[in-house]
């Protein structure tokens, strides 16, 4: 194992930080895979699943068992990690910009593809190293002007020539669940039953310009722009990226986490990252997928004080009442109903709401939505 520490662009005098990563296997042997959690640092499931993980990639390292090259980064936002505001954590924005911290990557099909359009040929691998060469180059060039961006730019250099992403973070308060491109999920299918996955979220794209989607989406972005450019040249999905929701922001325990960091270890194994002597059997799937566009977010028109009569993981049907919200002033009570059938796979923490907030989420079956999928 090798530990790199990257320092990160000073935005002010006298403070700087870095980014740690760990490092398995052989730099630039296939499969390469990356893992980092709490990019939206207050999300810590993902930080104490990647410290157990690393246990377990230090002895298989140890043991000569890590065929390609495994990338860990357990705390992918020192960033956000520092930021409190009256005593509470605020690691999904950057105080400094108001932005997201998972949101604003570049669109790297749209940088890349000019420069590629006449140098891609029929030989599939070699076009897939030309990809991430010019994506490399792209980013080596890149100059940071804030310590966001040089946040940004130091994860996608970690991570853009990986065959395999994994985003660890977290709901509120939810079940397992992943959200994933159409085009990578059949490959990301057997991590999601290794994780007991009970929601799936797909989509061809979220449109929130999110770290995961930077990375898978170029490829088929980059596919597209050619065939419009009149270029038919071979263009696998080169990298299959998720977001993976491990439950709720509460949900931190060693049993958990323990079971979450040998079931990716096994799909490590699927994947033949890992040696093994057999190779571990995928469990049989919890759900089925649904489009993204298929996930009613339920609000309230009103505020007040949140009462839940659905826990997460239930199966709704239309109609039936996930909470009231309760105005002890007016001694009103608002019903919140389903509106699709499907997994109530996520709900707020807090349990006072204000006129239009978020209540929880529930995985349908149809689409219906359109546009920007993934809220701030």
């Amino acid at each position: 194992m090798q530990r790199i520490d990257h320092p990160l662009f000073a935005s002010s005098l006298g403070s700087q930080k870095a980014l740690t990563s760990f490092h398995f296997g052989t730099k630039g042997r296939a499969p390469k895979i990356y893992l980092q959690a709490s990019l939206h640092a207050e999300e810590l499931p993902g930080m104490l699943v990647a410290h157990h993980l690393r246990s377990l990639l230090e002895a298989a390292d140890a043991a000569g068992q890590v065929r390609g090259e495994i990338v860990l980064v357990p705390l992918a936002n020192p960033i956000g990690l520092a930021q409190r505001f009256n005593h509470k954590a605020m690691g999904r924005f950057e105080l400094n910009s108001a932005e997201n911290f998972n949101r604003h990557y570049p669109a790297l099909a749209k940088v890349i593809e000019p420069g590629l359009r006449d140098a891609l040929g029929p030989d599939a691998v070699a076009n897939v190293a030309l990809v991430r060469q010019a994506i490399g180059t792209y980013l080596d060039k890149w100059q940071p002007a804030s310590e966001l961006q040089s946040l940004r730019r130091s994860l996608l250099l970690l991570a853009h020539d990986a065959d395999y992403v994994l985003d660890l973070h977290c709901d509120s308060e939810s079940v397992m669940h992943l959200y994933t491109e159409d085009n990578c999920w059949p490959q990301l299918a057997p991590l999601a039953r290794w994780l007991g996955s009970e929601a799936i979220l797909l989509a061809r794209s979220s449109g929130a310009w999110s770290f995961d989607e930077c990375l898978s989406g170029v490829w088929w972005q980059l596919a597209d722009a050619l065939t419009l450019a009149g270029r038919s040249v071979p263009l696998p999905q080169a990298c299959c990226s998720t977001t993976i929701e491990l439950r709720g922001e509460a949900d931190v325990s060693h049993v958990t986490a323990q079971a979450d960091a040998k079931a990716i270890f096994s799909w490590l194994q699927h994947v033949q990252a890992l040696a093994c002597e057999r190779a571990p059997e995928v469990p049989a799937p919890k759900c089925q997928p649904t489009p993204l566009a298929g996930s009613e977010t339920l609000t309230a028109r009103g505020p007040g004080l949140v009462v839940f009569a659905a826990e997460v993981g239930s199966v709704l049907q239309v109609g039936d009442l996930v909470a009231e919200v309760i105005d002890p002033i007016a001694g009103e009570t608002q019903r919140v109903l389903a509106g699709v059938a499907g997994v109530f796979y996520a709900r707020i923490r807090e349990r006072y709401v204000h006129a239009g907030g978020e209540i929880g989420k529930i995985a349908g079956a149809t689409a219906f939505r359109s546009g920007a999928l993934l809220g701030a």
